[in-house]
């Protein structure tokens, strides 16, 4: 493609807002780029495939390139990805721009409290009839569905005590909180599952070892395992829906838990009756299979959990819209660092920022302290560090520990 850098529609867009001294090289971050005009000049730049498949020029947020065949894989990522990041510069105005209390955010958290309440009375109510099934068929894989189910209330008590241990802070005690409890909740619930699944295998494993198989279903008591685990499967179904939009991590946990006795809740059932109707074994190779998914399953839940509790950096999207919020703020000359990691289920921020030299402490102080309120309203951030200096020259102000001292 002709021209040069900044003619390029694949250039990032925070790349237009660089200045460019005498000699070439890049200085200072403007503030006059406002979404509007980093969304102009992007548009301006996108190639004529791109707009044609734009319905609104002047918003181009509807957009869908996943049926157009003009692209490669990696230029469809590309563009979806430049749009959403342009999205999130116009929460980030409008967020910082308003001072009212979002009243649906306490509409939500009722929401997921009663989504949590539902779950554990649903997880109760199931397991004593899924017991019964259990009792009345004899079958193996009915026997783990159904010891799914008592840890599943015994996960639910551990998510509900998290949750409601991280709303009485002693600040004192615990100065930034107690967000970190629900990551390790989740651990421990997940940790829960997968010594379940290995339990399971092995029983299973012993019955095929053993080569005895179990006495078959009467028809009274096919019919009561058919509709008791019919109706579990039902009511596990409706609660996943209910459960998986919810942008809280526990309740995204229960919704996890529920899509997951739907799964064991039918093959459960469908070894079960084929273990009676055609060979025996099919109810305990069920019982592995379950048992396996339970231990994959589960095991990446802990990885992913695990991995929050470490410090991961945050992903470049969630780095382009903090450095557009700090790029916007007042009296800011230069941006060193934007520094973002977690430190359990939301991000903590660091941002090194350059001031003029001669601004007094008074005014330095309010613009540091305006902006790290800024970074703590966007919803992903728990707590933002604002570091001000008088230069961008100086080696990075901390160390990283590569092992721990030896005291």
């Amino acid at each position: 493609m002709d021209g040069g850098p900044d003619s390029n529609p694949k250039t990032a867009l925070l790349a237009g807002a660089v200045k460019r001294d005498g000699s070439g090289r890049r200085g200072r971050l403007s503030r006059g780029y406002s979404v509007n005009s980093l969304r102009s000049e992007f548009i301006s730049r996108l190639p004529e495939k791109v707009k044609s498949h734009l319905q609104d020029v002047e918003s181009p947020y509807e957009i869908d390139l996943s049926q157009s065949t003009a692209f490669s894989r990696g230029e469809k990522d590309y563009y979806e990805r430049q749009i959403a990041t342009l999205k999130s510069f116009e929460e980030v105005d409008s967020l910082v721009t308003s001072d009212c209390i979002d009243e649906e955010d306490s509409e939500e958290r009722a929401q997921e409290e009663r989504a949590m309440k539902i779950s554990n009375y649903a997880n109760i109510v199931l397991l004593l009839l899924k017991i019964y099934a259990t009792v009345r068929s004899g079958s193996i894989a009915i026997a783990a569905s159904t010891l799914d189910s008592l840890l599943d209330l015994l996960a639910g008590g551990i998510l509900w005590f998290t949750h409601l241990y991280m709303k009485r802070v002693n600040i004192y005690k615990f100065p930034i909180g107690k967000l970190r409890v629900q990551p390790v909740g989740i651990i421990v619930f997940a940790a829960v599952m997968a010594t379940l699944g290995f339990q399971v295998l092995l029983q299973a494993a012993e019955q095929l070892i053993q080569d005895k198989p179990s006495e078959g279903l009467s028809p009274e008591q096919f019919i009561w395992l058919c509709a008791i685990m019919i109706s579990a499967t039902v009511v596990k179904l409706a609660l996943w829906f209910y459960c998986k939009s919810s942008r809280n991590d526990i309740v995204r946990a229960y919704a996890k838990d529920h899509y997951f006795d739907v799964v064991t809740n039918v093959v459960g059932l469908v070894a079960a009756i084929l273990g009676d109707k055609i060979f025996w074994w099919i109810d305990p190779i069920g019982a592995i299979a379950l048992a396996i998914y339970t231990i994959l399953n589960w095991s990446g839940t802990v990885w992913e959990n695990a991995v929050s509790l470490v410090g991961k950096s945050a992903p470049p999207e969630v780095l382009q819209k903090l450095t557009y919020l700090v790029i916007r703020h007042p009296e800011v000359k230069r941006v060193d660092t934007v520094r973002a990691y977690t430190f359990g289920v939301l991000y903590f921020v660091e941002v090194d920022i350059e001031l003029p030299e001669e601004l007094p402490l008074k005014e330095a102080h309010a613009i540091g302290e305006t902006l790290q309120i800024k970074i703590e309203k966007l919803p992903e951030v728990e707590r933002a560090f604002v570091h001000l200096d008088f230069e961008c020259e100086h080696k990075p102000e901390h160390s990283i520990l590569r092992r721990l001292p030896n005291t």
